[in-house]
Parts: structure tokens; sequence; C-alpha cells
């Protein structure tokens, strides 16, 4: 199957910079983009769309989200982290099937599509269940079985620990690189204060048995911070470090509280760090040193966290309050300029995610596309196409998402979810849920 588009402007990189080609044309062919060009191509392509006042951008990247937690959407609001956990979340999760965490996940796909995004980093019990729906729907996922002991001295959670890590081997085993790499395996450990130090040790070994990276939650208040140093006289980041869990890439979400010794040997290790402004901002959790962590050299990626504590999936939302909060936080106009904020949702994103095959336009690069409908009255005029792209556009203006050269989102049309079903069984769950 080959696709050209043309008549569209066309987001690319030139030495690194963002530029724009405009009434162009973009070919794909199977998974890859093959053409790029301000002049049509001689070749034939079976099909063509002519993409007139659309903008074509890579597909966003969402670095760490909880998809089922669609089905938690909004609760426990107005509580700051641990007590929104153990007050609020566990219970309800407690009472989740594993149907529920598959419905929860596909309506959260729903969302993303809509909005451009087409690849994401999940965290949420044991992805086996899930993987054959993410399979089917065409979307990207970096994805594990998320480990944590929640009462390190109860038999229950050191049972619950140990099937999870079973899960997480035979995760990798089964589904790594599942649909022609649509599928990334890797390890996800809740956190440092969810666990003990031998149960990190084991993680260790594992991860440098097959190579994964590990994706947690590091530093994302005030309180994890500082009792992990009472514990271990040291920060997360560095414990992580010294238990060797950095060594395989890791991705590192909220780092809120990370000190420039932290950032410094994230970029000696090349762990990226996961901003989740919204999140963080909603639990009071605090202003993530974005700025300080691109001056270390950190590559800095792009998350919404769980919509329980967003409450939404919108990349776009989330690009304009990075790049706002850091301007603000910092007292510079271009703390975070809107290149960076940009590159957080997409280059940075598939970089974070080991996906360097993606993340930009151009031939040979995997066709994970998002178009925008241009012509809205928030989107003119056109002075400054960035500058709309990380400060004008909402979600709404996506009008086709694309992930593997397949369209999977157009014009408000899914090609590969049923999403009436979907949502009806969606609501269906969330009604005994939060009763």
């Amino acid at each position: 199957m080959s696709i050209l588009f043309k008549n569209a402007d066309i987001l690319v990189r030139r030495e690194g910079k963002i530029d724009f080609l405009r009434s162009a044309y973009l070919g794909v062919e199977g998974a890859y983009i093959d053409y790029v060009s301000e002049k049509a191509p001689e070749k034939k392509y079976s099909e063509t769309k002519d993409m007139s006042g659309k903008l074509l951008i890579p597909g966003l990247v969402n670095a760490h989200t909880h998809t089922p937690m669609t089905l938690l959407r909004g609760v426990g609001s107005g509580l700051p982290l641990q007590r929104w956990l153990f007050e609020k979340v566990f219970p309800i999760e407690d009472k989740m099937t594993e149907s529920d965490v598959i419905i929860g996940a596909q309506f959260a796909i729903l969302e993303m599509l809509a909005g451009g995004t087409v690849c994401y980093q999940d965290m949420y019990w044991d992805y086996s269940a899930l993987a054959p729906m993410v399979l089917e729907s065409g979307i990207k996922v970096n994805a594990g079985a998320v480990l944590q002991m929640n009462d390190p001295g109860a038999q229950w959670a050191k049972d619950f620990f140990e099937r999870r890590f079973a899960a997480t081997e035979r995760f990798f085993k089964n589904y790594n690189d599942a649909g022609d790499g649509r599928i990334h395996a890797n390890m996800q450990i809740h956190s440092e204060y969810l666990t003990v130090d031998e149960s990190l040790e084991r993680c260790s070994d594992l991860a440098h048995r097959y190579g994964m990276e590990v994706h947690t939650h590091i530093s994302e208040t005030r309180l994890e911070h500082e009792e992990c140093i009472q514990r271990h006289n040291e920060t997360p980041i560095a414990h992580f470090e010294r238990m060797g869990l950095l060594d395989t890439g890791a991705v590192c979400a909220h780092c809120v509280w990370v000190t420039d010794d932290d950032l410094e040997i994230m970029a000696r290790k090349g762990a990226a760090f996961v901003h989740n402004p919204t999140s963080n901002l909603k639990l009071g959790s605090g202003i993530a040193p974005v700025k300080r962590a691109f001056e270390k050299g950190v590559n800095v990626a792009l998350g919404t966290d769980g919509t329980a504590s967003n409450n939404n999936l919108n990349m776009f939302e989330e690009m304009h309050i990075a790049s706002l909060l850091q301007n603000g936080a910092n007292c510079d106009a271009l703390a975070l300029s809107p290149q960076q904020a940009f590159d957080m949702a997409t280059i940075n994103g598939y970089r974070a995610l080991h996906r360097e095959d993606s993340g930009e336009l151009a031939e040979g690069k995997r066709a994970d596309i998002a178009a925008l409908d241009m012509d809205k009255p928030h989107l003119l005029p056109d002075a400054d196409t960035l500058a709309l792209l990380v400060y004008s556009a909402q979600s709404s203006d996506v009008c086709m998402s694309m992930a593997d050269g397949r369209i999977l989102y157009e014009n408000g049309e899914y090609k590969t979810i049923d999403a009436e079903k979907c949502k009806a069984e969606y609501l269906a769950a969330a009604k005994v849920l939060l009763a």
C-alpha cells in the first residue's frame, strides 16, 4: 500500500532546526516515508490524498501515561499524590478486572489517536492482557508489567511482586518487537518507595540480561525524594544508578525534585526525563527543572500521566503548559522555546522510547504522522507556524493520525476500533467501578 499526500504544508528539519515546506508532497510506501519535496514525485502511488489547508507533523508521543485510568478520570481531585494514591486510586484499582483494564486502555487509545498521538509509554498491570488489543488498534506502545510492593512486610505483597516479575520476563519473550516493532517491551518499576533493594537488585539483573530499559516514577514529590535520602543517604536517581537500573536506557517520569547532580547522572547514563506538567501542577507536586535538564544535556520528553491526575491525554495542551510554566518559573520568555516544547512531544519522545527510526518527516523514517486542519479561527493568521502548534493548536484540530503508514483515525472516523462499542463498554465499566 502506498499513499501520496499532496498540497500539504509539511514540518521538516534542516540541520536540527524546524522548518516548513509549503504545498508540498509526502509519499508513503508500506511503513516508511519514501518521498518529501515541494516538487511532485515521478513515482505513481496507489492512493493520493489532497491535503490543502492541512499541516503534516510527526505523530506525537505520550512518553508517560497509565491508559486504563481513563476509568478513574478525575477521581480524588484536590488531594496530594500520596493521599490520592492510597485513599482513592488503589481502592478502586483493587476492584478492576482484566476486562476493565483492557476497555479503559482502548478508550484511551481513542482519545490519543483523535489528538494525533500515535505512540505512548504505558505503565499498568501485566500488559500481556492488553497486547492483542493494542496490536489490533495499530498504535505503538512501550510497556511491560508494573513492579511494585505496596507493603514490603506482607506476604501478599511479596507474592504480588513475584507474579509481576515473572510476567515482565514473559511479556518480553512473547511480545517484544511484536507487530513489526509496534510493541516494545521494557521493565516497569513503579518507584523507589514501592520497592525494596532486594527486588531492585533482581530487576537490575533481569534488565541487564535482556537489555530492557527501565521506566519508573522518580523524585515526583519532595516527600518521596527526601524519604529516599533518609533511607539510603542518596537521592532516588543516585540510588537507581547504584543499583544498575540506569544502565540500559532508563525513562524517568516526573523528576520534579531532581538535583543538578541527578541531572548530570542522567546525562551521563543517557536516561530520559519525562515531564508531566499538568499532573505535577494538579497534584501540587511542584515544577520540574526542565530548563536545567536541557542545559545539562538530558533528553527531555513529555507525557500526560494518567487521566485521574490530568484529566486528559491532550499532548498539545502539555506542550502549551510546559512552555508557559518554564518561562514563568524562570522569568525568561525563552526558558523553553517553542521548538524545545515541540521536540519534547515528538523526536525526543521517540528517542526516549528507543524508536530512533521515527520522529521526523524524512525519507527512510517510519510513517508516523498527524495532520492538522489549519483553517480554524484560532490558527489564523499564520505568522509563525511553530508558535501556532505550541501555543494555539488543540487536539481537536487533528484530522488524521497514521502509524507505520497505516491511517488509524481520519476526520472523526476510527479505522481499527469500533468506537461506539468501545464507548458503551467503557461507560458500563466506569459505572460499576465508581458506584
